[in-house]
Order: structure tokens, then sequence, then C-alpha cells
């Protein structure tokens, strides 16, 4: 446009305007951005700053997202072990049940029901995990929590093992034996074989024997005093009438079958050795046994507890973390915004002025052209 002449003061005004709407769209634009620098054009120091602020709240943003998970597991599992000790302290009203009772029959149903609990706190174990993360499953569950964007500051937290009960690592509490029913016998003479007989026709026993039936305990279940007219069959009554016993006749013996280890003992002068039936004990038949399985599940308790209260101290680390990581995040993007962020209410002023200015330099435009209009007038 170097051919066309332009007025001195035509010139002015229309540089004074497009000057004016230059400045309008800058204006503009950090009023729709809601920034004051929207480019390193702008102000390179502060754009560069405010994007290296960025960054880092990025960076700690996305560690703050794996903190929650790492809560998230750390509650599970922390579910998982008080799940667990209601099952233990279940287990353990049950050890105290068995010994409240002499009866070896109800004593096997509560190993039974014992073990069952113990298969229950496995299967809890195996359940307590969170994102296939499972902090009591012990071997690969290990949970690593990064707290900063350069690795240099974590936790480790080590996994337990409960999947197993009877590890010695874990729990240490093993299924208990249910016990099995055996037999033994009692030797007649080898002409006996009716229940009318007489006991003293048997070189076992004579008249002022005095038989004992004792369980694993030494507890006397029966005591059966022979005389001169006690019969086979009385002794079978005598045996029968014991819980979980009961007796077979066959000639010149008795067999007697009992649900847990029965011994039979003789105080006379007759030749009866002392006898035990062969059955297996169960978990329970013993007082001794049930203290043992009440210390070991005491135990297990003190140890649930203390993993309780080490992942509660790893939990309360991570969420003293996410807050503080939550806290600087907002502090980052805060200096961030303090450096590119435009002061709107300042913005809308300008561009009020501007849209003055605009106004006043059109019109001063428009009276400088028609000053040069006035040449016209001469033709």
């Amino acid at each position: 446009m170097a051919d066309i002449a332009i007025s001195s003061a035509v010139r002015s005004n229309l540089s004074a305007l497009q000057t004016t709407s230059k400045m309008m769209s800058s204006v503009q634009e950090k009023l729709a951005t809601g920034k004051k620098v929207n480019s390193a054009l702008d102000n390179p120091n502060s754009f560069f700053t405010a994007k290296g602020l960025e960054n880092r709240a990025s960076d700690l943003s996305t560690l703050l997202d794996d903190m929650g998970q790492s809560v998230q597991t750390l509650k599970a599992a922390d579910k998982g072990i008080e799940a667990i000790s209601e099952l233990v302290d279940a287990a353990k009203a049950k050890a105290n049940q068995a010994a409240q009772t002499t009866d070896q029959d109800e004593r096997s149903q509560y190993v039974s029901e014992y073990n069952e609990l113990l298969t229950q706190v496995e299967d809890l174990a195996k359940d307590a995990g969170y994102k296939g993360k499972n902090l009591l499953s012990g071997s690969g569950n290990d949970l690593s929590v990064t707290f900063n964007e350069d690795g240099t500051s974590s936790l480790s937290i080590t996994a337990v093992d409960y999947t197993d009960a009877s590890s010695s690592t874990g729990l240490n509490l093993s299924d208990l034996a249910a016990g099995a029913s055996g037999s033994a016998t009692i030797g007649l003479s080898t002409t006996m074989s009716v229940t009318s007989d007489v006991l003293t026709d048997s070189a076992n026993f004579v008249a002022g024997d005095t038989l004992t039936f004792s369980d694993t305990n030494g507890t006397e279940l029966a005591s059966f005093e022979v005389t001169a007219t006690t019969t086979v069959g009385d002794l079978q009554a005598a045996i029968d009438d014991i819980d979980g016993a009961d007796s077979t006749l066959a000639t010149g013996s008795i067999t007697v079958d009992a649900s847990f280890q029965l011994s039979v003992t003789s105080a006379g002068t007759g030749t009866l050795a002392d006898d035990t039936t062969n059955g297996a004990n169960s978990g329970f038949a013993s007082d001794a046994a049930i203290d043992t399985v009440l210390d070991n599940l005491t135990s297990a308790q003190n140890t649930l507890r203390s993993q309780a209260s080490t992942f509660g101290t790893n939990l309360s680390i991570v969420e003293n973390r996410q807050d503080f990581t939550n806290a600087m995040i907002n502090t980052l993007e805060e200096g961030a915004g303090k450096l590119t962020l435009a002061d709107t209410n300042e913005e809308g002023v300008n561009l009020l002025s501007l849209q003055t200015q605009q106004s006043l330099a059109s019109t001063s435009l428009s009276l400088a052209s028609q000053a040069d209009q006035n040449v016209l007038r001469l033709f």
C-alpha cells in the first residue's frame, strides 16, 4: 500500500486504532483462557516456571492415586485380620467348651467344628485382597508405596501368610485329629459263649475283682465289681452303659468297641491284664491337649493383634503422606496460578477502557478523513 498517500492525521489515527484492536485481542484472550501468560511469548520466565510447577503437581497427582489404592489395600487386609480374629475367638470358645465336658463324643464333635473354623480362617485370608494384591497371602504380595516424584521417598509393606493356618510363620494353628474308633478284647474262658455264663468260671476273674473303665484323661467312666454270681451279660451291660462304647460277645472273649481310647484296669487277684482299646485320640481327648490348643490360640490372637497394629501404623503413614501430597499439589498449582492466571476483574476493566479508546479512535479517524475530504468542495 506504499503507493497510496495517507495524510499524517489519518495515519496517526489508523495506527492508534490498530494498536487498540491488537490490545483488545490480547485482553479478550486473557479473559477467554483465564490466564495472563498463555505462551512463552507472553512471559518466558513465568511460563516455564509455571510449567515446571504444573508438571510436578501432575506427577504427584499420579502418585496420589496410587496412595489411595494402597490405602484401600491396607484397609482390606485390616478388615481381613479383624474377621480372622473373630474366627480365632470362636475356635477358642470351642476349645473351652471341650474342656468343660468329659464326654469324648462331644469333644470329638468340637474337634470337627474347630477344624471347620480353621478352614474358614484360611479361606477368609485368601479373600482379603484388593485389585490383585493381598497382604494376607504371603509371597508376591508385598506392597511398595512411592511418595515423591523421584522415588526417593517410599514405604515397603511386607505381606504375611495366613492362607495356611498351620504355617509356623503365620498363625501356627493346625487341624486337630478327629479321633478314630477302636476295639480290644476282654478274655474269657474258651467255653464261655452266652451271657448267662458266670464270670468267675474264667481264670481272669475272681470274686472281689473291680474293673475300672477310664478315658485318656484317667477319668473314671464306670466301675464294675465282680461277685460269685456276676454273669457275662452283667459285664456287657456295664460296658454298654458307657457313652461311646459297646460290647460284642464271642466264644471265649468280649470285644469292646469305643469311639475313643478306653482303658480297662483290674484291681483284684484275677489274671486279667490291663487292656486298652486301640482307637486314636481326638485332638481334644485329653485336658493337656486342650490346654496346648488354647495356648496356641492365644499366641495366634497376639500375632493377629501385632500384625493389625503394624498395618495400622502403615495405614497412618500412607494417609498422612496422602494428605501432605494433596496439600503440596494445591500449593504447586496455586504457585503456578500466581504466575500465569489473569485478574479477570482487571482485564474486564481493561477491555472496557480499550472499547472506549477504540470508539474514540474511530471517531477521530472519521474526523481526520472528513478534513481530507474538504478538498472535494473545490470541484
